[in-house]
């Protein structure tokens, strides 16, 4: 016989996990369904593990600039790949057993396994049968493959975290957030990397004041940035790769990195069984409840069509539980003015419109900038720069 829950979540990532335990203090019986280590990407193989590689390549600048302020640190230091992977595999199991404990505390049922629906009431998970009033889809993305890498020789995020040795040289093609991250984590690690990017810039949806200005400060530290650059292909040459280019351009090279974006994780959950509808790009549709057209089905995060950020995940379980179990059907995310961070070097921090979405908007506008050399720099010999930009309203003075 099946078991059944009131409200069974498939994905014990950011969004699933707080839905689920929020339901469950309001007294359902819940379920969530996980076939990998808790914490979906954001813990196992996305800001966390990226966030520790950025800060391990910090450190690489901060020795440098330490001579200016007395500091003799001898030869240049040595750094060692292992160490910092087997310490960020220690935090992050850490954060796993935080996330156990948390479900475990608040009485959710973990069942640990691949979940498939056979029905848009039933569904599967490594031969266990599980019936619920209500479904929650939060299985998140995972990363795109090169469409040019028809062998599936170019690395992903997902892979790099778990790189058996430090690289030499890589070359990422990508020019969107986790491209810029990756380059300045094995830029500031040592190696030497090459970042081909399609677009005329950068960091596409940002303020293009705030593109250009990374843009330049990547050159400046060395970080090889070709723009208007297509990948037409992948080829292995023994432990080195071939990145070739439709300008005619190859870059060798014992890291490829493809980082051009990611796509719901959602091929072998069985959609169509269910008859839930999808959009063209693979996302799953919902409404403003984050309902899919199938009533008792619901989905949220970045398998819909939201912004992919953790906190905005984390924010939609919460007020979906409420709304289901809490009686607060009020309750509902504003997606305006979401701030985010970059992890690149100099780091970038935003929120608000950009300039060109402000003009798009039809405001009138006043900007008010800043680019100087911080007053660390004045010591440590370094050339780089802050940039502070403000977008003002010009008859209301709002921000």
């Amino acid at each position: 016989m099946a078991k059944h829950y009131d409200y069974f979540v498939i994905g014990a990532g950011s969004g699933g996990v707080r839905s689920a335990r929020i339901a469950a203090q309001h007294g359902a019986k819940v379920g969530v369904a996980e076939a990998s280590a808790l914490g979906g990407t954001c813990v196992n193989l996305g800001c966390v593990p990226k966030k520790i590689l950025a800060y391990g390549s910090d450190y690489g600048f901060h020795l440098e600039d330490a001579k200016g302020y007395g500091w003799d640190i001898g030869d240049k230091p040595r750094f060692d790949w292992p160490t910092l992977i087997t310490n960020k595999n220690a935090e992050i199991q850490r954060l796993n057993a935080a996330y156990q404990n948390t479900l475990d505390k608040a009485g959710v049922e973990i069942v640990h396994g691949y979940a498939s629906f056979i029905d848009d009431k039933t569904i599967d998970i490594d031969g266990q049968k599980i019936t619920a009033d209500k479904f929650l889809i939060a299985v998140g993305g995972k990363p795109r493959q090169h469409p040019k890498d028809t062998d599936a020789l170019m690395a992903t995020s997902d892979d790099v975290f778990y790189w058996p040795q430090m690289p030499k040289d890589v070359v990422i093609v990508g020019g969107g957030y986790i491209a810029v991250e990756f380059a300045h984590i094995f830029h500031g690690l040592g190696a030497h990397v090459t970042l081909l990017h399609r677009g005329n810039m950068i960091l596409r949806g940002f303020d293009n004041s705030i593109r250009t200005g990374l843009a330049d400060e990547m050159l400046k530290q060395g970080i090889d940035l070709h723009l208007n650059c297509d990948v037409s292909g992948v080829e292995r040459q023994g432990e080195r790769y071939v990145i070739k280019t439709d300008s005619g351009q190859s870059f060798e090279c014992d890291l490829p990195l493809a980082a051009i974006g990611r796509v719901p994780n959602t091929e072998h959950l069985g959609l169509d069984k269910a008859g839930i509808e999808t959009e063209g790009s693979g996302k799953i549709k919902v409404n403003k409840q984050y309902q899919t057209n199938i009533g008792h089905i619901y989905a949220l995060g970045d398998v819909t069509d939201t912004p992919e950020l953790t906190p905005v995940a984390i924010k939609e379980g919460h007020v979906l539980a409420d709304r289901l179990f809490g009686d607060h059907p009020e309750r509902s995310v504003h997606y305006d003015n979401l701030a985010t961070a970059v992890f690149s070097y100099p780091p970038i921090g935003t929120i608000g419109m950009s300039e060109e979405d402000a003009l798009k908007n039809g405001h009138e506008i006043m900007c008010y900038t800043a680019d100087f050399k911080p007053m660390k720099h004045q010591l440590s010999g370094r050339d780089e720069r802050t940039y502070i930009k403000l977008i003002v309203d010009y008859k209301t003075d709002r921000v």
